[in-house]
């Protein structure tokens, strides 16, 4: 089972340093290193800049984890930040140019990136750009359910393939009548889409 980190973290260098031992690696101690979370990927704010990401993606890189930078999150106020012009296009298209940007680093043999992107379900006309713009990057899709996404809508996320998205659903399956019918429902949609 894989391990993501939902913190969005995003310091400054030196503290965004630290968050990634906390989270990836360890810390080093008088005493010996201190492992942290041993987590497989997390999600990372990537509004403070590419030098606060950086700590995060070399720490990512060292310890074969994946990191999530929020692009276009699927909570309503999204708007009121991401999808302001900056300057030319919304804010949401320069940080998946930022994403894009650091996918080589963390590229796997599938041609997939660990450097992945926090995608709305909630707002799916964002979606097939995003994708253009970050061909290579996982999407980690929440939205889906409780906050009214709907994944029917979702198949553009996996141009790359059904390995190109995660969806989450956290709210609709846990408050389902029958949580693993719930999930069973979403598993055969999600891979429905992502086959066609």
């Amino acid at each position: 089972m894989l391990t993501i980190a939902d913190g969005k973290r995003g310091d400054v260098p030196v503290t965004a340093a630290a968050y990634a031992q906390a989270l990836v690696g360890e810390t080093p101690t008088p005493w010996g290193p201190v492992p942290g979370l041993g987590a497989d990927a997390f999600t990372a704010n990537p509004l403070l800049g590419l030098d606060a990401l950086e700590p995060l993606v070399a720490a990512a890189a060292t310890a074969g984890a994946g990191v999530f930078a929020l692009v276009r999150t699927s909570n309503p106020g999204a708007a009121d930040v991401e999808d302001l012009p900056a300057p030319e296009r919304p804010l949401h298209e320069r940080l998946a140019q930022i994403v894009a940007g650091l996918a080589p680093r963390l590229r796997g043999e599938s041609g997939l990136s660990g450097m992945g992107a926090v995608v709305g379900a909630t707002e799916p006309e964002h979606i097939a750009r995003l994708r253009e713009l970050m061909p290579h990057s996982v999407f980690l899709i929440p939205g889906v359910g409780a906050q009214g996404g709907q994944p029917e809508l979702l198949g553009p996320a996996f141009s790359a393939g059904p390995a190109a998205a995660l969806v989450a659903s956290s709210r609709g399956i846990a408050n389902a009548p029958d949580p693993l019918d719930a999930a069973e429902e979403l598993r055969q949609t999600v891979w429905q889409i992502s086959t066609a």
